[in-house]
This record gives C-alpha cells, sequence and structure tokens, in this order.
C-alpha cells in the first residue's frame, strides 16, 4: 500500500512550547492526525525522507545503567524518579534528552548517555567501561508522538557505591533514591509488572528490567 506523503507546508502548527508542540499533520484534503512532540516543526519524523528517517538521531537515551562491584554479580542500577503526568515516584532507568551539544561530536548517542549517567548517578564513565547501543531509535508511541529514545547499556566498574548522587540532577528531575537490582529481582519485577512497593512503572523500565534479567 502507498503511504501517504506528509508535506511540510501542510503542517499545522496547534501548539508550541519550548518542551512540546502539537501539530496537525494533514496528510490528505480533510484528513488530519494530531502529533504530539518535542521536535520544531523543520524536523519533524513524519516529513522527513526515507534516507533522512534511516539516519536520524533519537529526542532521548535511555541507559540500562549495569554496576560491577568487587566480589558482587551484577546490579542493574535504577532511580525513582518523580513523573510529572503520572504523579508518582516511578522505577526508572538512566534517561534524558540529547543535548545540542551532543549531537556535534562524532558518537551522539554514547556522549549523550555518559552525560546523564553523570547527571543522574553522579558516576563519570571512564575508559574501562563500555556503553554498548542496543537500539538507535525506538518509538515511544508511534499513534501519538514521534518521540523516540535510543536504548544503551553502560557496563561500569566501581570499587564502592560512595560516588553515588543525584546531586548534578538538573532542577526539574527529582529522586528519592537509587534502587541496584540483582538479575532474580529484576527478573520478578518485569515478570509482575510492580515494584516493591506495588507499583506500576514505565515501558522503558520493563524493557531494561528483561533485557538485564533475561537478554544480557
Amino acid at each position: 500500500m502507498k503511504k501517504p506523503i506528509i508535506r511540510k507546508e501542510r503542517v499545522e502548527t496547534l501548539c508550541d512550547k519550548k518542551f512540546l508542540r502539537l501539530y496537525d499533520l494533514n496528510y490528505a484534503e480533510g484528513r488530519h492526525y494530531f502529533d504530539a512532540t518535542r521536535r520544531p516543526v523543520e524536523k519533524l519524523v513524519a516529513t522527513k525522507s526515507d534516507a533522512e528517517f534511516q539516519t536520524m538521531l533519537p529526542d532521548a537515551v535511555t541507559i540500562a545503567v549495569v554496576l560491577h562491584l568487587p566480589g558482587e554479580e551484577p546490579k542493574l542500577l535504577m532511580n525513582y524518579e518523580y513523573r510529572y503526568p503520572i504523579g508518582q515516584f516511578l522505577l526508572s532507568p538512566v534517561a534524558g534528552l540529547l543535548d545540542p551539544a551532543d549531537e556535534e561530536g562524532d558518537d551522539p548517542i554514547r556522549t549523550g548517555a555518559a552525560r546523564e549517567i553523570f547527571e543522574e548517578t553522579g558516576i563519570r564513565v571512564t575508559e574501562g567501561d563500555t556503553i554498548t547501543v542496543l537500539n538507535p531509535c525506538a518509538f515511544s508511541s508511534p499513534g501519538m508522538t514521534d518521540e523516540s529514545n535510543a536504548f544503551l547499556c553502560a557496563d561500569i566498574t566501581l570499587p564502592d557505591l560512595s560516588s553515588l548522587t543525584h546531586g548534578e540532577a538538573e532542577s526539574t528531575e527529582l529522586f528519592n533514591g537509587f534502587e541496584l537490582l540483582t538479575k532474580e529481582q529484576a527478573a520478578e519485577i518485569y515478570r509482575t509488572g510492580r515494584d516493591k512497593y506495588g507499583n506500576t512503572f514505565s515501558l522503558a523500565t520493563w524493557a531494561l528490567l528483561g533485557y538485564f534479567a533475561f537478554g544480557k
């Protein structure tokens, strides 16, 4: 089936705020589809060519931070981060938007991941650590938004946990502690869909719990 061509000149801006925009894609005469996005109109995914689509950078990075401590099995490091649309502290992986400065380098996804790890955990990625790209650009909910994340795994060796801090987090980011999970604990949360408090969580959390518990 031939796909509709969404032309830039037919896109109507309905809302334009710093971190959220809403567009009417108007993909055919009298036909409308709405796109909630972080992107300015000139960077909309819907209007990209096939080549541009296949090489585009994601909006954000989401990282399975796996800590290797002396004499211990690997542990998945997660945060309890306040999610404003939910109104709860949710079990969450390290994650954040790519910065313009990240995009200027040779490896924007890994650069952004290393920066986010430091900002949310206080851990500096060193030459002995490894950051692996698991998925370069996965869409969050493509029926409603073009928002996308790269998923990565960072294997980090630490002598102890003394460097962990939320002190570098941005002002809008609210955290309520760290959670270190063994593979067995991650598998149980993955299977039940609930954390130790009985709360649910994001699809990104579920995906990285599964990767750590069963795929790594």
